[in-house]
């Protein structure tokens, strides 16, 4: 069947969403434009206001509207402590388990190179300038227990050693595999709890 062709872009639009396929985006399009069409034009405003107005923390790259996050801004935050974390979504499973009051870092992705994802993409420049500038006494690395993530931790790790930051990893009572976004707040609560030295000696 063919489509019109501002539904074949509404269409176009949701499968851009993860996870959502030719059958997902037909039946929200659907929904939307003969159940809910209020709700509709709500989501297109808050979609624009958001595109138009959320950026990115300049200090930590979180999601911001302000030049500094929520977090970054907060004085009562242990700043020693840097926690580095792949995405937004890491924030704030880590914030929500309760076991950690310090900063964070969000690369926005791991080390792929393949995928022409190298330190200059993460941000790596930015962390850089912090572990000089900054009065910082430990980096947490609570990348994804993926090949990727582990290799993102050690070169970061690296980094840290070199300004004579301690370094260390979240314990893996995170599965590996893992994200950080599905676990539940005990497990990530434990896991920072007994989190590790990094060893350094491969990196150069």
């Amino acid at each position: 069947m063919h489509f019109t062709p501002r539904l074949q872009q509404l269409l176009a639009a949701l499968r851009c969403l993860p996870g959502v396929g030719p059958k997902s985006a037909q039946r929200m399009a659907f929904y939307l434009l003969d159940r809910d069409r209020d709700g509709a034009g709500e989501l297109a405003v808050a979609l624009r206001s958001a595109l138009d107005e959320v950026g990115h923390c300049e200090h930590c790259r979180m999601f911001a509207e302000q030049a500094l996050c929520t977090v970054c801004a907060d004085k009562k935050r242990d700043a020693g402590m840097i926690c580095i974390v792949e995405t937004p979504a890491d924030v704030i499973a880590v914030d929500d388990s309760g076991g950690y009051r310090g900063r964070y870092f969000v690369l926005m992705g791991r080390l792929s190179p393949l995928d022409g994802i190298g330190p200059l993409e993460l941000g790596i420049n930015l962390l850089e300038r912090r572990l000089r500038e900054e009065t910082i006494t430990e980096v947490i690395l609570a990348t994804s227990a993926t090949v990727e993530g582990e290799a993102t931790a050690a070169y970061i790790a690296g980094l840290a050693e070199k300004q004579g930051i301690r370094a260390t990893r979240i314990a893996h009572g995170v599965p590996m595999g893992g994200e950080l976004e599905y676990v539940d707040s005990s497990t990530l609560s434990l896991a920072l709890s007994a989190r590790t030295q990094v060893p350094t000696d491969a990196v150069d």
